[in-house]
């Protein structure tokens, strides 16, 4: 994908959708000065270039008595275990995303959790797999 499919104003309406993905095509209208047809058309091409690929809720996990959010570095015992343990994060609810990394381990991974009970029933899932490091969130900055 060449950058000069992409103008000023394609930039400008990204922007928007990032910050408020629930914009209707006119409302984003009004600030970039476009109808809501123009919008959708340009929303649209953004969706086929690739440069959209889906749309997200923010939402507050402890709300829903997720209170414990742990950042999990992971050291897989061999080359070998990848795939396994690819099966393995897909399959765990709890683990909300997950890195292949270079540097410090192999995959950096984000859990939220109930209690400090599940996220230890999780990381001793994880031991089949390799070894870990935790860290845990303490609030959120950003």
């Amino acid at each position: 994908m060449g950058q000069a499919l992409i103008d000023e104003t394609d930039l400008l309406i990204l922007r928007q959708l990032i910050h408020d993905s629930t914009l209707s095509h006119k409302e984003i209208g009004m600030t970039v000065h476009m109808t809501g047809q123009a919008v959708g058309a340009r929303i649209r091409r953004l969706r086929e270039l690739g440069v959209i690929t889906g749309y997200s809720v923010g939402w507050n996990p402890e709300k829903l008595g997720l209170h414990v959010h742990a950042l999990i570095t992971v050291f897989l015992n061999s080359g070998g275990a990848h795939r396994m343990f690819l099966q393995f994060v897909e399959a765990e609810e709890e683990i909300e995303e997950a890195h292949r990394v270079s540097g410090e381990g192999c995959y950096w991974m984000r859990a939220l959790t109930q209690s400090p009970e599940r996220l230890n029933a999780l990381l001793d899932r994880l031991l089949k797999y390799g070894n870990y490091k935790v860290s845990l969130a303490i609030s959120r900055i950003k």
